[in-house]
């Protein structure tokens, strides 16, 4: 399946000021980039690094006064998507180092706070089939609501208000799982399903490979039921959305726009 993405965004800084960017599709074994352009306006200072855990590129850019930002590139997304329900739960002193962090809190994903919610709502699952559960619980019960969410909104706030965007949706899938003891990590992607189109967020849990005995893969699980894995490319992943935004300024600056279409292409 291949994709095609563009996308831009606008910000202003208002004196010399370093920020942090990750907007491209990552080149990784289940999605291969075909072809990419990416633009930047001059800046006092660029320089590309490895993302989390090595998925993708982050770019450190030092500027001042308007700039923008644009992508294009088409991707081959060949991810293959098991039925989770069918996929065991790997035991906590089994998991490799590389899922560990994301058994843990983090900034906006508080699992500590859900063990009894998930132990008295899925405690009777395991696995692939405990995870599916939160997916459709929150699907069911929370309705995607643009606005209502800024940077400051944790997955329990966002329980509790039972409303958000795709990055609430994720979150909250992100802090029951952990507090099953299933490692989940946070993604920040492109898909053609999203609607209104924009960067998509999802999660990414960790379980028994069927192909790997005694291993574990990750699998993306999306709460929004608007990408589908065959056709999302990752840009990155991270333990929640502090992680893996798309821009991150370090002093005040103010946002001007953003646009993003993905398209499914023959």
């Amino acid at each position: 399946m291949s994709i095609s993405i563009s996308a831009r965004f606008a910000f202003h800084l208002f004196e010399p000021t370093d920020l942090l960017l990750q907007f491209e599709a990552a080149d990784l074994p289940e999605q291969k980039v075909l072809s990419a352009k990416t633009r930047l306006a001059p800046a006092l200072h660029v320089a590309r690094v490895p993302a989390h855990n090595a998925i993708g590129e982050r770019i450190w850019v030092r500027a001042e006064g308007a700039y923008a930002v644009s992508y294009e590139a088409a991707v081959e997304v060949n991810r293959i998507a098991p039925d989770l329900a069918s996929l065991a739960m790997v035991d906590p002193h089994a998991l490799p180092g590389e899922a560990v962090e994301y058994v843990f809190d983090s900034r906006y994903c508080q699992a500590d706070r859900m063990h009894g919610f998930v132990m008295d709502r899925f405690g009777h699952l395991e696995g692939g089939a405990k995870v599916l559960a939160m997916r459709d619980w929150i699907a069911d019960n929370f309705h995607y609501e643009p606005g209502v969410s800024d940077a400051n909104t944790t997955a329990m706030d966002t329980f509790v208000e039972r409303r958000g965007i795709c990055r609430d949706y994720a979150h909250v899938m992100i802090a029951l799982a952990r507090a099953a003891t299933i490692p989940a990590r946070y993604v920040s992607c492109f898909a053609p399903g999203v609607s209104p189109q924009d960067f998509h967020a999802v999660a990414e849990v960790f379980l028994a490979d069927p192909a790997t005995p005694e291993g574990g893969a990750w699998y993306l699980v999306d709460p929004t039921g608007m990408a589908d894995p065959a056709q999302t490319a990752k840009i990155g992943i991270g333990r929640d959305a502090a992680d893996v935004s798309f821009l991150t300024t370090f002093r005040h600056s103010r946002f001007e726009f953003s646009e993003v279409n993905v398209k499914e292409t023959t």
